[in-house]
């Protein structure tokens, strides 16, 4: 199942996961949009995609303004025809603590994170509903928005954020076709760098060794890699019913979550690759996905209101 004829934005694909996730779209046929701030970092990699045999165009600029998700969606279509796709991964940093964190700090975080999911995938939708053929919205979550970590308010909020919004997103457009997920990786990344207890992990990943087998299978730990299958299949006609879910993947071991804990882990030695989980999901996964828009049991007749 090939995601031939499909177009996809990818925010933050510079470099890293975003890169990743860019790379394995057009492996499977999608034409991607690529956005970063760095000038270069976008040209490398859509000369990268292009040396493979894919096609993807670049969109320099910040994700957060609304000219910026207008412009993503324009060099879709303008170049491409159409769009498919759409992953939210741009994201930065400004990490410190509660009573150190300046307004600045946080605002930053929030608004490239959190207002930048928000403004990309609203012009994406505001597009989609008008074409009628609907759509794949992958939002980037974090295991930081799902349990925090020190010195991460900001990126904490916003993260925790974008998961409230995915699946607020996933009831108001489910009859328009289009399927919203969030994806939570785990892996080898700028901001796992900086964590000592992945040190080793991170270092192997960079000299171009294995992840060692503790943090691969034990924590779910992996590469940039490890997370693309998901975002691709989440992206694919073989997820058309996945709608609304929070999933975690990384090395060896793959996710669905309710907040705070996974209602179902499972694991397969090398990774969950795009075709492992088109193969495993109708039979593995697909019975713990959490219902969307059923909050609550019909009530008994005794308890219902009466008309006035």
């Amino acid at each position: 199942m090939s995601l031939d004829g499909k177009v996809a934005i990818v925010t933050g694909s510079g470099r890293g996961l975003g890169l990743a996730y860019a790379q394995q779209l057009a492996r499977l046929g999608a034409s991607v949009v690529v956005n970063d701030v760095d000038e270069q970092a976008a040209a490398d990699a859509v000369a990268a995609i292009e040396a493979a045999g894919g096609r993807a165009v670049a969109v320099v600029a910040p994700v957060g303004p609304t000219k910026t998700a207008e412009a993503l969606v324009a060099a879709a279509v303008e170049s491409f025809g159409r769009l498919d796709i759409v992953v939210t991964n741009a994201g930065v940093l400004r990490d410190t603590v509660l009573w150190k964190m300046s307004d600045d700090d946080f605002d930053t975080v929030v608004n490239v994170h959190l207002r930048g999911t928000f403004t990309t995938v609203r012009e994406a939708v505001r597009h989609m509903r008008q074409a009628g053929e609907g759509g794949r919205i992958i939002c980037i979550g974090s295991p930081t928005g799902q349990r925090g970590t020190f010195g991460q308010t900001n990126y904490a909020a916003a993260k925790a954020g974008i998961v409230g919004m995915v699946r607020t997103w996933a009831m108001e457009l489910k009859r328009a076709g289009i399927t919203v997920n969030a994806v939570v990786p785990v892996a080898a990344t700028g901001m796992t760098a900086t964590v000592p207890y992945f040190a080793a992990a991170v270092r192997a990943e960079a000299q171009g060794e294995p992840v060692p087998a503790f943090f691969r299978h034990d924590l779910g730990f992996g590469t940039a890699d490890d997370v693309a299958g998901l975002v691709a299949f989440l992206g694919s006609e073989a997820a058309a019913s996945v709608t609304g879910q929070v999933i975690g993947v990384g090395g060896d071991r793959i996710q669905i979550w309710t907040h705070p804990e996974a209602a179902l882990t499972g694991y397969r030695e090398g990774g969950w690759s795009y075709d492992s989980l088109i193969d495993a999901w109708p039979t593995e996964f697909a019975g713990a996905l959490q219902s969307v828009g059923e909050r609550f049991p019909e009530l008994p007749e005794e308890f219902r209101p009466t008309a006035s």
